[in-house]
């Protein structure tokens, strides 16, 4: 990997998020909260259809960072919009792409990520520090 330089972008990734993604992911993290499944309970209580658990869209957003950089050292992002998951073979779209926002001079990067889906951001701010492969 060449030397970092702010503004540097990262390589855009797509992930499809399932209904079988949302069952996987319930089952690893023991958050089986209904609004993850239960298409009549999260219609219930105001939303569109079953969401996709926030870790789990921070989950996929962190992974541009690791693919491109090495050690996480610190990540941090904020869950402002749902991801809506219907219930057919294709799934929720999520677009994630980042830029070198800063390098430290303890030699880590500063990556600015931004998480889409359906036309909007999906986490706020989210943020990866990464100390880059040698």
């Amino acid at each position: 990997m060449s030397t970092p330089q702010v503004g540097d972008v990262l390589p855009t990734i797509q992930v499809r998020i399932t209904r079988e993604c949302l069952v996987r992911y319930a089952g690893a993290s023991l958050d089986f909260n209904l609004i993850h499944w239960n298409e009549r309970f999260a219609r219930e209580v105001g939303l569109p259809d079953v969401i996709a658990h926030g870790m789990l869209t921070m989950a996929i957003a962190g992974r541009v960072a690791t693919e491109w950089g090495g050690e996480l050292v610190d990540y941090s992002a904020r869950f402002t919009r749902p991801v809506v998951v219907p219930d057919d073979d294709k799934g929720a779209l999520v677009e994630v792409s980042g830029k070198v926002g800063a390098v430290n001079d303890d030699g880590t990067v500063r990556l600015d990520l931004t998480a889409v889906f359906d036309g909007k951001t999906v986490l706020g701010k989210p943020v990866a520090v990464v100390r880059p492969r040698s």
